[in-house]
């Protein structure tokens, strides 16, 4: 090897050990910040990952030992529940009401996102196989659907 390749190597071996080092030092935010059991009056029928759920009244909150990334939601009469995987989401600014954000595609509505009131840390539900196909042939919009913690009075 040549002098030249060697110090390349060097610098190189370098820069990934002050990469690592970084990462521990400044560990990724936790994967959803949806704290407590979130209670919301869903007005439509709608997609939560690969489940179709009807309208109704609905509980949702973080599946426990699953790393902060499922989520369950179950309606209010305990006939229908789903599973679906979460990762972190940023608001542009704190919500003034908790809520839940819907990808809107033709009269098709899939959960997309999750915040809790006064916090811009959320959760954002992973794009199923399903909503992806439909994601391409229709145009979007979104539809915003205030939610509350449990025991809470909604405003």
């Amino acid at each position: 090897m040549k002098l030249q390749e060697i110090k390349g190597h060097h610098q190189l071996l370098s820069l990934l050990v002050a990469l690592v080092f970084a990462v521990t030092l400044y560990p990724s935010k936790a994967q959803a910040q949806i704290v407590g059991d979130m209670e919301a009056n869903i007005p439509f029928q709608f997609h939560a990952g690969n489940v179709k759920l009807p309208a109704g009244r609905y509980f949702i909150h973080v599946l426990d030992n699953t790393d902060l990334t499922v989520m369950e939601i179950s309606s209010a009469d305990g006939t229908t529940t789903a599973l679906f995987d979460v990762q972190s989401a940023q608001a542009n600014s704190a919500p003034a009401k908790s809520e839940l954000i819907f990808d809107k595609y033709g009269n098709r509505y899939f959960l997309a996102k999750l915040f809790d009131e006064g916090n811009p840390s959320g959760s954002q539900v992973l794009e199923s196989r399903y909503e992806k196909r439909i994601s391409q042939a229709a145009a979007e919009g979104q539809e915003h659907v205030p939610a509350h913690h449990r025991g809470q009075q909604g405003n």
